[in-house]
């Protein structure tokens, strides 16, 4: 049987989502608790690989297994044996030809700033702190120019595998809440640290280091070398991931950490 699940995890202390040898991920730790409540050993597959320090709010897997242990005795089992950094949110039985990688139509990330002179103290690592003042409408009108279909390799990391550097970016949207600035980012998909080389863009425009039009100016360029400095991991979450309607997933959280 094939099943889906949704993960929630706080990504402080891990090396990321991907299994890698010698350091701790959240791969390794869902699919050890995986196995132990499977009775044997049991790979998943993601909706997305995040990078070391991020957070994920809606993460989407699916996995195999011969036994069936419920929707709740899976959620209740597997979060049982996972650290108290992961959980499991849900998990529902799919049909054969569910991919929570390929079937996946939009992901959804939020960056979150605190916009204060004082850094943080129990939300460090779980906001990006800038001290300087960021004008929030010169954020937002500089992030007018990069909804659509575009060519975003000056957004992506240098060492970024991905194929295509084409993407359709659906919406960026920046808000403020007193002291804490929320990037909304949605898009088909994302390339290696696409949300967070925005962000750094947007804040350095924010600081009134460089015009709003500058935003639009990096993305023509095409080349990473010429764009802005990429901002920390620490204040980016994975919100949700979006499917068709015809496999019946829950409806994700738009609430995360501090926001």
């Amino acid at each position: 049987m094939k099943f889906a699940a949704g993960v929630e995890y706080d990504g402080s202390r891990f090396c990321g989502w991907q299994s890698q040898v010698g350091v701790r991920t959240v791969q390794d730790c869902v699919e050890w608790a995986l196995s132990k409540v499977a009775n044997q050993s049991t790979r998943v597959i993601t909706a997305g690989r995040t990078d070391t320090g991020v957070h994920a709010c809606g993460q989407v897997v699916h996995f195999e297994s011969d036994l069936d242990r419920g929707e709740f005795g899976w959620r209740r089992g597997v979060t049982s044996n996972l650290p108290d950094d992961v959980a499991f949110l849900w998990v529902k039985p799919v049909t054969d030809d569910f991919h929570a990688r390929f079937c996946a139509t939009e992901r959804r990330y939020r960056y979150i700033i605190l916009n204060r002179p004082t850094r943080p103290t129990y939300l460090n690592r779980r906001v990006t702190w800038e001290y300087r003042p960021l004008d929030e409408v010169r954020m937002q009108e500089a992030a007018r120019y990069l909804p659509g279909i575009h060519d975003f390799s000056a957004y992506r990391a240098k060492g970024c595998q991905a194929k295509s550097p084409i993407r359709d970016l659906r919406r960026l949207e920046v808000r403020r809440r007193g002291d804490l600035l929320c990037i909304d980012v949605d898009a088909n998909a994302f390339l290696q640290h696409m949300v967070r080389n925005i962000a750094g863009v947007l804040m350095t425009i924010g600081a009134g280091e460089r015009k709003p039009v500058w935003a639009d100016e990096i993305l023509q360029t095409r080349q990473r070398a010429l764009g802005g400095v990429t901002a920390p991991p620490d204040g980016l979450y994975l919100m949700s991931v979006v499917y068709p309607s015809q496999y019946g997933l829950p409806q994700q959280t738009t609430h995360c950490g501090p926001w």
